[in-house]
């Protein structure tokens, strides 16, 4: 199977998306030839390209000349059979597999047998697609990312019957193009809107649960977790109509595994015909600024004590300490007790306690621990940078000691957000849950671990790989949240994946043959 080059020719089929496709391939100096059904829509997608790409000459990041060569580059066409000279065809239509299974049927009739046949499908088999074909083995799925010309990601999808040749060489065409390429297997979801769906499920839940309201839980994830939109943000964005059409798609592709449930909350809203954004209304009322200032801010109050303590290993935590230190607190450091653990640190100030949450009430850990004035401290991506630092009580707490708590993040200049007890808080438990779904997605063959978090990065905006961050987090401790969570609710939603215990246990068996060698 020849490589390609910018000799070979690209065809296109499909409005909108397809336009953006046909972009990126005119832009590495190939012949594109697009195509769509609809009268008039491949001469109305170049018109598009050309806008867009006007608004780069107006900022001087493109010249008029290399815009209108881009351009001259694309042709549209009219009939499907002058696709004939493509080297490679890639479709962008509607996600129905009967209606994909016939255009690639009709495509083998009309295009060399060595051309290869691409689908940019978010959610159907290629496999499925392929088993209708004469040659499957020449059949790829080519998953760009909306909007084409600007995302990096390119998922490329093989199915049971596609040629490794293929997939290397439209993985390496992709590389050529500038994009992000990750290889994945043909399941459901294949790696990012598999890998995604706790982003969305775990606050749901959080909310149903009532633990906090929506406001609240999307600024924890800008302001703690570094992402660009909050769930509720990005689901009322993409639409309810989409997103929750996602998220049962996978639930059936997998056999109605729990960990891909569909949230009640969400349906209600499509049920009302509150699709978000598209609509005038979803989590947020439209047109208004959605970023809400959450509810659950705390006033300012002054702390009445310069000392803490610091017992064992905070873990992720640690970067909190220069912090401390900056603003005029004294830290005294001591070992842990022999009960506690690695990452099990704790902070002492006052009569509280503060430890990071990991997967259980506070309240039960309270209990366990034989600690009344317990506070949960949830998950921040860098808590130097963090703006917001989230708290969550044991039942027992005063108010004093929660004062007190919240007077210290104050110090050191972060807004305090204070939510109600619930295991693992948002970003905790939606981490954990993000980086064992990668975690399952690399122990099923569907990928390798850059892959999910090139995927995540490159394709969803993600500010750190999920398994990257499992990795900083700690897996031992990772694995204990989910532990953790899967014990409070009794769900095998919850479930970790055999490939994050196995590397735990790992880890501890190294511990184990280093200490035997040096002892």
């Amino acid at each position: 199977m020849n490589k390609f080059t910018t000799d070979s020719v690209i065809a296109i089929i499909g409005g909108t998306m397809g336009a953006g496709i046909a972009q990126v391939a005119a832009k590495a100096n190939h012949q594109v030839l697009l195509f769509d059904v609809a009268k008039g829509a491949a001469e109305k997608g170049i018109d598009n390209i050309r806008k867009g790409l006007g608004k780069l000459v107006l900022r001087s990041r493109m010249t008029q000349l290399e815009l209108d060569a881009l351009v001259s580059r694309i042709v549209p066409i009219s009939d499907i059979k002058q696709l004939s000279s493509a080297d490679l065809v890639i479709e962008a239509i509607v996600e129905k597999l009967e209606v994909k299974q016939m255009l690639f049927r009709q495509l083998e009739d009309i295009c060399h047998e060595n051309a290869i046949l691409a689908s940019n499908t978010s959610s159907i088999s290629i496999t499925a697609i392929g088993a209708k074909l004469l040659r499957p083995q020449n059949l790829i799925g080519m998953h760009f990312f909306n909007p084409a010309p600007i995302m990096k990601l390119v998922e490329v999808i093989s199915g049971l019957d596609t040629d490794k040749q293929v997939a290397d060489n439209i993985f390496e065409l992709a590389i050529n193009w500038g994009k992000l390429a990750v290889h994945a297997k043909s399941t459901p979801g294949f790696i990012a809107n598999r890998v995604a769906r706790p982003f969305y499920a775990e606050s749901l839940r959080v909310l149903q649960e009532g633990a906090t309201d929506i406001a609240t839980i999307d600024a924890l994830f800008r302001e703690c977790g570094g992402f660009k939109m909050g769930p509720f943000e990005l689901m009322d964005l993409i639409g309810h109509d989409v997103n929750y059409a996602v998220t049962c798609s996978v639930f059936e592709a997998f056999y109605q595994d729990q960990r891909f449930l569909p949230s009640l909350l969400q349906k209600e809203l499509l049920d009302a015909g509150h699709l978000g954004r598209k609509s005038g209304r979803g989590f947020y009322q439209y047109p208004q600024n959605t970023q809400t200032e959450n509810s659950k801010q705390q006033p300012d109050l002054a702390l009445d004590t310069q000392l803490i303590t610091i017992e064992g290993d905070l873990g992720i935590a640690e970067t909190l300490l220069p912090l401390f230190e900056n603003n005029g607190l004294k830290i005294n450091r001591v070992p842990a007790a022999d009960h506690q653990q690695t990452s099990e640190g704790r902070i002492i100030i006052g009569d509280a306690i503060l430890m990071l949450t990991n997967g259980q009430f506070t309240t039960q850990r309270a209990t366990d621990l034989k600690c009344p004035n317990l506070v949960h401290v949830d998950l921040s991506l860098d808590y130097q940078k963090a703006k917001v630092i989230a708290l969550s009580p044991c039942s027992t707490l005063s108010l004093q000691a929660l004062n007190c708590v919240i007077a210290l993040f104050q110090t050191i200049e972060k807004t305090v957000v204070v939510i109600d007890d619930v295991p693992g808080m948002v970003l905790m438990r939606t981490v954990c849950m993000l980086a064992n779904e990668g975690f399952d997605a690399v122990n099923q063959q569907v990928c390798n671990e850059d892959a999910v978090d090139i995927a995540m990065k490159a394709g969803l905006n993600y500010p750190c790989g999920p398994i990257k961050w499992a990795n900083n987090l700690g897996l031992s401790f990772t694995l204990k949240v989910l532990n953790n969570l899967a014990i409070t609710y009794g769900e095998d939603r919850f479930r970790a994946s055999p490939l994050l215990q196995r590397k735990v246990a790992q880890q501890q068996l190294d511990v184990i043959k280093k200490s035997i060698t040096t002892g």
